[in-house]
């Protein structure tokens, strides 16, 4: 089926979108894109590779009034626009104003000015909660309110919202995803339990199920699926950490007793993804295939610099440790939350 009408896409610039981008480039369906972005230099330099080809339109979700152009005329909107952790949870306000009410601002934007439009949300995993303990995953699962988790709780309104619109809609719960490339390491990585059961998703494979779904709105039409990369994909975090570690040349992953959390994230197995690539048929990446990439996008020399100073990088890394600074200042309400009870 051609496009006959414009698609509609927020967060062009992050990872997924600029994928999405690429791969519609590919398929020469770039001249049916627009691209909803706020100005600035970073945006006009990643945005550059698709000059002349898309639609650009400067906006900004929680200004209402500036989103009225770029919805006209729209026949599919795929919102992958946000505030993600950690700045989210730094500074919740501003994750409320782009994430829950931004949404909201572009849903009646695009009920006023393309009434018939496919409305595609990009969700998250963490609308379920700690699945520690129960990790295997549906959609029919109640949704769980981790305390202070603003990204999720954000998430879950934001889905209600699209759900009590007059829009056609499709929800995509999205697993952890992944890219190659951008080997920061941060203090995030010890609020993530070591036990933590993790399927993920590649980029290129996520974008792949967003650009597949152009084609195939009836099927998707008012229903909400998990998306993930499947059971090829799946790992624990200690694991996925020991063969990143590995990658850089640092070693094993050994840290202080109480450096990672024990409770209180999210992740898991989606018992139910299938479902989706049943429809869409976007899978291409396992866990292997993830890695081998990974591994080749680290310079050789990088690793050989790096395994001397591991000892001392990870002695660092311990000092970002938000679990470990709790559990060392007796901050008990922090221990709860990460350790639940500490049996000495």
């Amino acid at each position: 089926m051609s496009l006959t009408k414009k698609i509609l896409l927020t967060g062009a610039t992050g990872a997924i979108g600029t994928e999405i981008l690429k791969q519609l480039k590919s398929q020469n369906r770039l001249s049916e894109v627009v691209v909803l972005v706020r100005d600035s230099k970073k945006t006009r330099k990643k945005l550059k590779p698709f000059e002349g080809q898309i639609t650009l339109h400067y906006g900004d979700v929680t200004k209402p009034e500036s989103l009225a152009e770029a919805c006209q005329n729209v026949s599919v909107v795929i919102h992958l626009a946000g505030i993600i952790p950690p700045l989210s949870e730094d500074n919740p306000e501003l994750g409320r104003r782009v994430n829950i009410e931004g949404t909201r601002n572009l849903i009646k934007a695009v009920e006023t000015h393309s009434p018939d439009a496919f409305f595609m949300f990009s969700s998250s995993v963490v609308v379920y909660g700690d699945r520690l303990k129960t990790p295997n995953i549906t959609v029919s699962d109640p949704l769980e309110k981790v305390h202070n988790d603003h990204y999720g709780l954000a998430k879950i309104e934001a889905e209600s919202i699209l759900q009590n619109s007059s829009l056609r809609w499709s929800i995509f719960r999205l697993t952890a995803i992944m890219g190659i490339g951008n080997h920061e390491i941060s203090g995030i990585m010890f609020i993530v339990p070591l036990d933590t059961p993790m399927e993920i998703c590649t980029i290129r494979d996520t974008a792949r199920a967003y650009v597949n779904s152009l084609d195939q709105q009836e099927q998707l039409e008012r229903t909400v699926y998990n998306l993930g990369g499947g059971k090829s994909c799946r790992i624990s975090y200690k694991e996925f950490m020991s063969r990143a570690f590995n990658a850089f040349g640092m070693g094993a992953v050994n840290f202080p007793e109480y450096a990672f959390a024990r409770q209180n994230f999210h992740c898991g197995y989606y018992a139910d993804g299938d479902d989706l690539e049943e429809i869409l048929h976007f899978r291409s990446d396992t866990i292997d295939t993830y890695f081998e990439r990974f591994r080749a996008s680290v310079p050789p020399l990088q690793r050989i610099v790096t395994r001397p100073f591991a000892g001392i990088i990870k002695w660092f890394l311990t000092r970002l440790s938000k679990p470990l600074k709790a559990y060392k200042q007796g901050d008990k309400e922090r221990i709860k939350f990460y350790f639940g009870v500490i049996e000495k």
